[in-house]
């Protein structure tokens, strides 16, 4: 499929219509995406490459939904003789005749000519004879066969993240391993002359490079392979040859030198390289110098501001979808709550503000976080979330309610 024309847009976007902009531009492309088998014990959180079916029906006999006793609902109310018990695990049992009725457990097969369970708190035993004094619609507390799911139903379908609720129904079929989308791989460059690595002592000037260990953390998390590349200096020469590397990879991901200062390198030589950018401003803080664009036959680019609050806000807004989309996902979510300020608030609008909070433990208020702006770590590390502050508003007051995004 050849790569779709750039669109031309606003010069500066919401952050809403830049996410769009982003699935829109990677998802023709991802039938392309490699497969592989898994065990399903290391299943958990891969995406499912092809629909799970039920291999015969669930249950597949009529089974009791309570402890009580099963009757022929035509023979109630009344007193009925006690033939037995059945338990889970039994095996089925003869029919049911007219006057009879069977003790059974939660879970335990229901004989033919049997079609209802009397629960055991409305049933007077004595001795061999159960006396039931209310009536019970036919049906009442069976899970017949085949309620849950018959045979060659779609249980998972394909694009679906594997929960522990998948892993569950992959046991209950007998699925031992599972066809999952390979993770993509993810290249990571981060930019500038000050970065030096972990074990560096950093002069005054100088900053360690935190970004790149963030940000192939949260690549993990998304479900991608992350590959840290050296750390490119603010020179073409330098730039050039990491990004064209990175540039193999599924997904490239830039942290620094996307604003229009003089050193600001990365957008040129990217363009130098072959990569139409589609948007290359966002109306958000953090982060407004965000740009995306796609490189020969679609393959995703995402240009991050340098400060660690910037990278990790405008990841999880921009990059994470690509990612997702790129490891098989048929849905890309951006979850906002809603919570009640618990202080008077107030920003500054015209951009749509990412900041720093907490949101309580009842998940229901929230607290803004005072930092010293995107390159303020020790303000990130105490956050939960990030309160979305619009940005044709203003003021909120103790109880007004506030969108909130969850830290990656």
């Amino acid at each position: 499929m050849s790569e779709p024309s750039a669109i031309s847009r606003p010069q500066v976007l919401e952050f809403e219509e830049g996410r769009r902009i982003v699935v829109d531009s990677v998802r023709p492309f991802v039938h392309k995406l490699r497969t592989e088998g898994v065990a399903l014990d290391d299943a958990y959180g891969r995406i499912l490459a092809e629909s799970v079916r039920a291999e015969r029906d669930y249950p597949a006999l009529a089974r009791s939904l309570r402890d009580g006793y099963a009757v022929r609902s035509a023979d109630i109310p009344g007193t009925l003789n006690v033939r037995g018990e059945v338990r889970a695990g039994d095996q089925l049992q003869s029919d049911l005749l007219p006057g009879e009725a069977l003790e059974i457990m939660t879970g335990a097969p229901v004989p033919a000519g049997a079609d209802a369970v009397v629960m055991i708190e409305h049933v007077t035993r004595i001795g061999e004879r159960v006396q039931i004094d209310q009536s019970s619609e036919a049906g009442q507390f069976i899970n017949q066969r085949g309620a849950e799911a018959v045979s060659g139903t779609e249980l998972i379908p394909a694009g679906t993240r594997l929960d522990a609720s998948h892993i569950a129904t992959l046991a209950t079929i007998g699925q031992r391993s599972v066809h999952v989308f390979a993770k993509p791989r993810v290249a990571i460059v981060a930019t500038g002359d000050e970065i030096v690595a972990l074990h560096e002592q950093p002069a005054p000037h100088q900053i360690r490079n935190s970004n790149s260990h963030m940000l192939a953390s949260l690549v993990r998390a998304a479900g991608g392979e992350p590959t840290v590349l050296p750390v490119a200096h603010d020179t073409r020469d330098a730039l050039r040859p990491l990004l064209q590397e990175g540039l193999t990879f599924d997904l490239l991901v830039v942290t620094g030198g996307v604003s229009a200062g003089k050193y600001d390198l990365v957008k040129p030589a990217l363009r130098e390289l072959g990569v139409t950018f589609r948007f290359e401003r966002v109306r958000i803080q953090p982060g407004q110098p965000t740009a995306f664009g796609t490189a020969a036959g679609g393959k995703p680019v995402v240009g991050l501001p340098g400060n660690p609050g910037s990278s990790l806000i405008t990841f999880q807004l921009f990059a994470k979808p690509a990612l997702e989309l790129l490891a098989g996902a048929q849905e890309v979510l951006l979850p906002l709550l809603s919570a009640r300020f618990e202080a008077p608030f107030r920003h500054k609008p015209g951009l749509t503000r990412f900041l720093p909070a907490r949101l309580n433990a009842d998940g229901q208020h929230i607290r803004h976080i005072s930092w010293q702006g995107s390159s303020d770590i020790p303000a990130l590390a105490k956050a939960n979330c990030f309160l979305v502050a619009d940005h044709d508003r203003e003021s909120w007051a103790v109880g007004d309610s506030i969108r909130v995004m969850l830290k990656a």
